[in-house]
């Protein structure tokens, strides 16, 4: 049974950083592809940025050059290190592992939450 367990979320000041981990178990990150997505109160959960197999890296717009995904295949665990956080980041932030198009995993969520 797969399994992602978020962490690192919190209260931060504007301007401020965080780093989120995604752990896994029951699968291996670095055989698939992992992406990170957020929710905020009132709006659809969108992606932020992902991670192939093959380490390609892809983010959205709002998050480029602020946010970045990685990975320790040790550690089988996936991070996103956001940098520069402002208030629109606020959302609960979630890991998403695809091992194939009808097998899809989530974490439970972690809450960010920048004050300005």
């Amino acid at each position: 049974q797969v399994q992602l367990v978020e962490s690192g979320g919190g209260l931060v000041q504007a301007g401020g950083s965080l780093r989120l981990s995604c752990a896994a178990s029951g699968s291996t990150v670095s055989l698939n592809a992992i992406a990170w997505y957020r929710q905020a109160p009132g709006k659809q959960r969108e992606v932020v940025a992902l991670i192939s197999s093959g380490g390609m890296t892809n983010y959205a717009d709002s998050v480029k050059g602020r946010f970045t995904i990685s990975r320790d295949n040790a550690k089988n665990t996936v991070y996103l290190q956001m940098n520069s956080l402002q208030p629109e980041d606020t959302a609960v932030y979630y890991c998403r592992l695809t091992l194939t198009p009808s097998r899809i995993y989530w974490g439970q969520g972690t809450q960010v939450t920048v004050s300005s």
